[in-house]
């Protein structure tokens, strides 16, 4: 029954305790990883692959960078970042065949502040995404779209309305982008676990939000109705959050028969 994780873990050299830890602790089958701010030829690959792990990177010097870890496996690569701009230099998308599964670790630009260029960016880049999803779904094969998508879809999403209703994570354009993804047919696989919201999957460092669990869920697995099929659970390791030098956001993951 593969475990499917996604984790920002926000910059992979000052987590890599947290990080190998985790894998140690939980043993999942495939990781999705967001923000690892290295360069490819500076990760810590050997410790990766010393836990256990075989692992496709697609890093970026000091910012963004994605990569797929496969428990046991060698993940193959089906393709990195996403057409449609080809000045686009961010390390964002890593698309990946572990077994009989279509995975990719996603990181969706902030778009913060907004409105503004960085907020077009996102909206553009989500449209980018949309046109892969759809192609991935014609394929019918069971795909799981994982990732910090720096969207909070729904109210109850968040810890508060107000505190977040000028950031881009929340506006109308970014939900309704998120929206439209799910329209294609794909399954928020947390929400359809936990229907009432209220299950963060990130806290800021600031404000003691994570003391007053003032957080928000930005942290999606989607599924193609292939993999749906085979949803067994979902849920967030939220503790690992609370350990000392802890990335800002929590594992969050899937289980398929």
């Amino acid at each position: 029954m593969p475990k499917i994780v996604t984790y920002n873990v926000n910059g992979i050299k000052a987590r890599l305790e947290r990080l190998v830890e985790y894998l140690n602790e939980q043993k999942p089958d495939i990781v999705c990883l967001q923000e690892l701010k290295g360069a490819d030829e500076t990760l810590p690959v050997k410790d990766i692959e010393a836990a256990g792990y075989g692992a496709l990177w697609h890093g970026q010097k000091g910012f963004n960078g994605v990569a797929v870890l496969a428990r046991d496996a060698q993940p193959i690569e089906r393709q990195r970042g996403l057409a449609g701009e080809a000045e686009d230099a961010h390390s964002r998308y890593l698309e990946a065949e572990v077994g009989d599964l279509i995975v990719a670790s996603i990181y969706l630009p902030n778009g913060n502040p907004q409105p503004g260029p960085k907020f077009d960016y996102k909206l553009r880049w989500m449209d980018r995404l949309a046109e892969r999803a759809r192609a991935l779904l014609a394929e019918e094969r069971p795909v799981v779209l994982a990732g910090d998508y720096n969207v909070i879809p729904n109210d109850d999403d968040s810890f508060s309305v107000p505190a977040m209703a000028n950031d881009a994570l929340m506006q109308p354009e970014s939900r309704q982008r998120y929206r439209a993804l799910l329209a294609q047919g794909w399954t928020d696989a947390l929400r359809t676990r936990h229907p009432r919201g209220g299950v963060w999957t990130f806290w800021d460092y600031q404000a003691g939000c994570w003391q007053r669990d003032a957080g928000f869920r930005i942290d999606h697995l989607l599924l193609s109705p292939q993999a749906a099929d085979r949803l067994t659970g979902a849920g967030v390791d939220k503790e690992y959050r609370g350990r000392e030098k802890a990335s800002d956001h929590a594992p969050t993951w899937v289980s398929l028969r």
